[in-house]
């Protein structure tokens, strides 16, 4: 049975695959090639990959995903496409499902969305919910950051709160796209913002996220 994070791997390899190796991404300097081979570093080398949360590691990170990023496009892609090996933590039904159905859908929207002709995608229920559920769990982490107070809403009313302080702003929109607000892609989520407009302004500025 498939779950969130396989679909999700699979629209992201099509979308890297169409939109080929040069292809912009809203991940700022990165080229689908980049995003491809840090998705790949990701998963299969978790010697590097610490460099993701460990700042003395970074160096490290970033020399290997150099070195993936030279690897043939289609190699990246097929190996994001294939999955990750038998003896990695990620094939896992239950840790890949926890730790990538985020990852691979603000991923498949960094592809989606730097594109000029991209258009809204419309997510089913179920997984509205399961966004949701994850970013309830996430929000003060991704929110720590923010100048101001940030308040996440749902058009059903339900709110999260990803940080404390004042003046407060609320975002409001679908769960993918405050998902996609709070990960640091606020300039191309569609979420409406109410607050002091001076506190709106910082918070579309601010870094977000991990």
């Amino acid at each position: 049975m498939s779950t969130h994070a396989n679909r999700e791997r699979l629209l992201l390899a099509d979308l890297l695959e169409s939109a080929g190796p040069d292809a912009p991404t809203l991940c700022e300097g990165w080229t689908a090639r980049d995003l491809a081979a840090h998705v790949v570093v990701r998963e299969r080398r978790a010697d590097a990959a610490g460099g993701l949360l460990i700042k003395p590691l970074a160096g490290r990170l970033e020399r290997v995903q150099r070195e993936f990023a030279a690897k043939p496009y289609d190699e990246l892609v097929r190996l994001i496409r294939t999955g990750p090996p038998r003896m990695s933590p990620f094939a896992l039904k239950q840790i890949d499902e926890a730790s990538n159905t985020v990852e691979f859908y603000v991923h498949a929207e960094d592809v989606r969305r730097a594109q000029p002709d991209w258009t809204p995608r419309e997510l089913d229920p179920v997984f509205s919910d399961a966004l949701w559920s994850r970013l309830e769990k996430m929000a003060r982490v991704l929110g720590r950051k923010s100048p101001v107070g940030l308040v996440l809403r749902r058009p059903n009313g339900q709110t999260a709160v990803a940080h404390r302080g004042t003046p407060v702003v609320t975002a409001t929109g679908g769960p993918g796209e405050l998902v996609l607000f709070v990960y640091g892609r606020q300039s191309a989520a569609d979420v409406e913002l109410d607050g002091d407009k001076d506190a709106v302004a910082r918070v579309l500025e601010a870094s977000l996220g991990l």
